[in-house]
């Protein structure tokens, strides 16, 4: 496998490159990590079962996407694929610090220029990809309020509702998204991250900040903006640089536990345990 690797690299960089050392990496819950190094040149390998390609190719796509933009650093792929029975990305290797205020308020303005990237196609992505392992739908739509309802939400619940899950007010929470969706004025196509907790983000060691392990698509840019605060929050600094860029709409406040309410859904279909009940105090707060 690692030889097959290793000529896909050569390939597609114009150089030989042959692995002389491979360290795994932890911190990853989905994927396993390495890096890989010829002595020169060092990249970033994630490997997963062969049947899931697709989600790093559209990990792929995702990262290029943002990079269009010339706004906010992330790693380049190089290549992705399959070997023996595994599937594999490579990535651009980049050498992580803890970056300092001035890192993170960069971050939050870098940000704000990449979530001005829009759409003429609606609220969705070209391809499906993944949140966590989790399938995620990105069905091109014309209506925020009915995307996130149906393709989010609507199909989380489907799947906690096959774990197990009960979510008694949820006819009740559906019925509550036009309004609470409708009014947001400033909503528009915007190209997310998707995936933007304090996992996914940090800065190298001279200070530049990077974000990685994207779910990308065009979505309502509060969604990231909201997963930043549900884990533990990211530092003043990047929301005051964000709100120089691109401040937030009024009622954001408001929406934010509908968005981060996604994201503990899938928590539950990922691992379970108290999630569940997490998820039911959220639409409780939701509905007041």
């Amino acid at each position: 496998m690692w030889t097959e690797i290793d000529t896909h690299i050569s390939r597609v960089t114009g150089e030989k490159f042959h692995t002389q050392q491979r360290r795994s990496l932890s911190g990853g819950c989905i994927n396993q990590g390495y890096a890989v190094c010829d002595g020169k040149l060092t990249y970033f390998v994630k490997l997963n079962q062969a049947s899931h390609v697709a989600m790093f190719e559209a990990e792929a796509l995702g990262l290029k996407q943002m990079l269009g933009t010339n706004s906010i650093r992330v790693p380049k792929p190089l290549c992705w694929g399959t070997a023996a029975n595994s599937s594999y990305i490579v990535l651009e290797w980049l050498e992580m610090g803890s970056g300092d205020s001035k890192s993170w308020a960069e971050m939050g303005r870098k940000l704000g220029i990449m979530h001005q990237a829009t759409s003429q196609k609606g609220f969705g992505w070209d391809v499906n990809n993944t949140i966590g392992s989790t399938p995620q739908i990105n069905t091109w739509t014309a209506d925020w309020a009915e995307f996130y309802a149906q393709h989010r939400l609507g199909y989380q619940l489907q799947l906690a509702r096959r774990r197990g899950g009960s979510f008694p007010k949820q006819d009740e929470l559906f019925a509550a998204i036009p309004d609470l969706l409708g009014n947001h004025r400033q909503i528009q196509p915007a190209l997310v991250h998707g995936d933007l907790w304090g996992g996914n983000a940090g800065c190298t060691v001279s200070g530049e900040p990077v974000i990685f392990d994207p779910a990308t698509y065009f979505g309502d840019r509060e969604v990231d903006i909201a997963m930043t605060e549900l884990f533990g929050g990211f530092p003043a600094a990047f929301y005051q640089g964000y709100a120089e860029v691109f401040p937030l709409d009024t009622n954001y406040e408001r929406r934010k536990p509908l968005y981060n309410l996604y994201h503990i859904l899938n928590h539950f279909n990922l691992f379970g345990g108290g999630y569940a009940a997490q998820a039911n105090r959220m639409i409780e707060q939701i509905l007041r």
